[in-house]
């Protein structure tokens, strides 16, 4: 066994790199050339050997040396690798805002935000600033209990944003799955079962109508209404169209080739994640006869300008959302009609009424789709079906506006 004064006067040979200077029970003390010193535990775990260090002499004397070696056998007599158990506590302590709520939050966040849009990334951000963070976010993520977490989403309903206490869960669900990997063995999801415990939410869906006489009933009041010929075109594209609301306000001219009859939206302005926008192709939007038509009448009105349907105040701006809003209000069908409504409308009218190729609608809303086999939908390989869908979807409009007696039609085979 060693002595402080061993300890005191033990030095490297010149002709070695390191002398090692044995106490008992594996603690020895290594010195370098250079004349530092410092004090190692020699352990086996799991058959492998390992060596775990106490700490530079003569800062960690030799007692002090002798007491951390006890501490890590009685932690292997636990069943406990020491070693690996002082390297996770590294790990742990590199996070610069350590495990506090907020700190994982903003990190995962950080992790996400390349594959999201700038407006998801921007959104969720501002929720955790304004719902969580305030109440948990200086909390460290092992201490927060699950009826505190409940207190705090159910704060957001106490404000009748019954829906954003859903979605803060739903991010807070986020939150712990990615955290829990690199947490304690003794962690878990808090999260699980809070559903329930908060005030039943269903989404619900843009009012839109479904029934073909109702629906024309709608169409006549749109082909008289009077307000100005920029919201009225852009009310009837919404039905003939069918695209985001977002999409056919920012309608931009140099988008429309009118004469190849097709509406080219850039992969920026479309729904998707900020990779796919960034990687993705444009969205084609074959036009109809009776849009192309609506458009030439409009583009003597607008068409010096960047967009179809420019703001009433401000050109340089595409109108607002709540044009064709108010349009629909001020025609009494408000309620039961949304603007983002004549999507489902045509969605589900053109299955039901037409009997037309669901994966060429889902094609032409601009949803991902794949075919029975389980390839991507080739958008620009089925353009000539699209046209003839859209086609068939518009002489239809044409007739339910019409009140002509309207027969579902059947597809050929």
């Amino acid at each position: 066994m060693l002595t402080d004064k061993q300890c005191k006067n033990a030095i490297c040979p010149p002709d070695k790199k390191r002398a090692r200077f044995t106490d008992s029970l594996g603690l020895y003390l290594e010195v370098s050339p250079s004349g530092s010193k410092r004090w190692f535990w020699k352990t086996y775990f799991d058959g492998k050997e390992g060596r775990m260090a106490l700490g530079s002499y003569p800062t960690q004397s030799l007692a002090d040396a002798r007491k951390a070696r006890d501490i890590a056998k009685l932690k292997k007599a636990d069943g406990v690798d020491p070693v690996q158990e002082r390297k996770l506590e590294k790990l742990k302590g590199s996070r610069s805002g350590g495990d506090t709520f907020q700190a994982i939050a903003l990190e995962w966040h950080g992790r996400q935000v390349d594959q999201w849009s700038d407006t998801h990334a921007g959104r969720t951000k501002r929720q955790l600033e304004r719902d969580l963070f305030p109440w948990i976010g200086d909390r460290q993520m092992t201490s927060i209990e699950p009826m505190e977490l409940l207190a705090t989403l159910q704060k957001i309903e106490e404000r009748g944003a019954m829906e954003t206490a859903d979605r803060a869960l739903m991010l807070c669900r986020q939150i712990w799955r990615y955290w829990l990997p690199t947490a304690g063995n003794t962690q878990r999801d808090i999260t699980v079962g809070l559903k329930n415990r908060l005030t039943p939410y269903r989404g619900t869906n843009f009012p839109a109508i479904v029934e073909p006489k109702r629906f024309g009933e709608l169409l006549r009041a749109m082909h008289v209404y009077k307000g100005s010929h920029t919201v009225r075109t852009a009310l009837l594209l919404a039905p003939l169209l069918y695209q985001r609301p977002g999409n056919l306000r920012a309608m931009e001219w140099a988008e429309v080739d009118l004469d190849a009859a097709l509406w080219t939206i850039p992969s920026m302005k479309m729904k998707r994640t900020k990779t796919e926008k960034e990687q993705g192709e444009p969205h084609a939007v074959p036009l109809p006869t009776q849009a192309v038509e609506l458009l030439r009448n409009l583009q003597a009105l607008t068409g010096r300008g960047t967009y179809v349907f420019p703001g009433q105040r401000d050109h340089e701006r595409p109108m607002s959302d709540n044009s064709v809003r108010s349009a629909l209000y001020s025609l009494g069908f408000g309620t039961e009609q949304s603007w983002h409504g004549f999507r489902a409308s045509a969605r589900t009218m053109l299955v039901d009424q037409l009997d037309l190729d669901p994966l060429a609608i889902e094609a032409n809303l601009a949803h991902a789709v794949k075919d029975s086999n389980g390839r991507s939908y080739n958008r620009t390989q089925y353009l000539k079906k699209r046209y003839d869908q859209v086609q068939m979807w518009a002489n239809y409009l044409d007739r339910l506006r019409l009140g002509a007696e309207v027969v579902p039609l059947v597809r050929q085979a």
